[in-house]
């Protein structure tokens, strides 16, 4: 008899599976996976055997709603993007090409911007609350948002991701005390700039679950999540009331004469920066092989 189960931790080549009754069982992938060219994520829906003797395996893999490569996740409703004013300072191409990613796999991506008391949170809140991305701010003298951040992970599974020093490990902190252990080595290493934790584990809250950190930070999602070029533009929630609405079929919304993208843009419909990063990422992949993106 199979059990359903949610994989929550792999590492070494095995697996913890937890069952409806909150069990968990450490587990084998069986070999035809491998012969498949297919391995089990963390995040994925598994249907598992358990003998007499304890020995446990992951006999399938339920269908994906969606798959990061690298960290191999997967089934993720949010995705926090973590950026901070200052020390460091945010960067809108990274947090354009970090929603564009969950764009594109239907993941729901929400901003926070940690040390809000060192800097001016405007400009930024109001480029990315205009076209509908839900976003906070916080500090470490000011955490009155926090609720409102948990609410959105209520019965979710959501990943955190940010660059070393943007305070990822704080809120997560503020947000779960208990986290404390886990988030506390986790910031102790990344301040020797080092990743030495690598795998990927899920921690129950809210009715859900969040995703350890080690496993997400933006050099991974930019790296391996690489969008092809004809899909990028619909990774711009905002570009959609005007694509297809161009002179060209081809149109590319960069240059090109009747662009109703660019239309909207001239008169103040679409933000200026949103844009420019759209044309960084398209230049970005515009002549890479479309095997490559895959």
């Amino acid at each position: 008899m199979l059990s359903e189960a949610l994989v929550v931790k792999g590492i070494g080549g095995f697996y913890y599976a937890e069952t409806a009754d909150t069990s968990i069982y450490e587990c084998k992938a069986r070999g035809v996976f491998r012969k498949k060219g297919l391995s089990p994520n963390v995040g994925d829906r598994v249907k598992i055997s358990v003998q007499k003797d304890g020995y446990a395996a992951i006999e399938e893999i339920c269908t994906r709603k969606n798959t990061l490569t690298r960290p191999p996740m997967s089934n993720i409703d949010n995705l926090v993007i973590v950026v901070s004013v200052a020390q460091p300072n945010y960067n809108t191409l990274i947090i354009d090409k970090m929603i564009a990613a969950a764009e594109l796999k239907k993941i729901e991506p929400i901003i926070v911007i940690s040390k809000s008391d060192l800097g001016d949170t405007k400009q930024v809140k109001e480029i990315y609350e205009n076209i509908g991305i839900k976003i906070f701010e916080f500090s470490k003298y000011d955490t009155g948002n926090i609720h409102d951040i948990k609410k959105l992970f209520k019965n979710k599974i959501t990943a955190f991701t940010g660059n070393t020093g943007v305070g990822k490990s704080t809120l997560l902190n503020i947000l779960y005390p208990e986290f404390n252990l886990e988030t506390g080595e986790i910031s102790q290493k990344l301040g020797r700039g080092r990743h030495t934790t690598r795998h990927i584990e899920l921690y129950k809250i809210e009715g859900g679950y969040v995703a350890d950190t080690p496993g997400f930070s933006t050099v991974d999602i930019e790296r391996y999540e690489l969008i092809k070029k004809d899909e990028i533009q619909y990774c711009f929630r905002e570009f959609s009331d005007y694509i297809g609405k161009c002179k060209f079929s081809s149109c590319m919304h960069i240059c090109e004469k009747g662009c109703a993208v660019l239309e909207a843009l001239s008169e103040n419909k679409i933000n200026k920066s949103r844009h420019n990063s759209y044309v960084s990422m398209y230049n970005e992949v515009k002549d890479i092989k479309e095997w490559n993106l895959k």
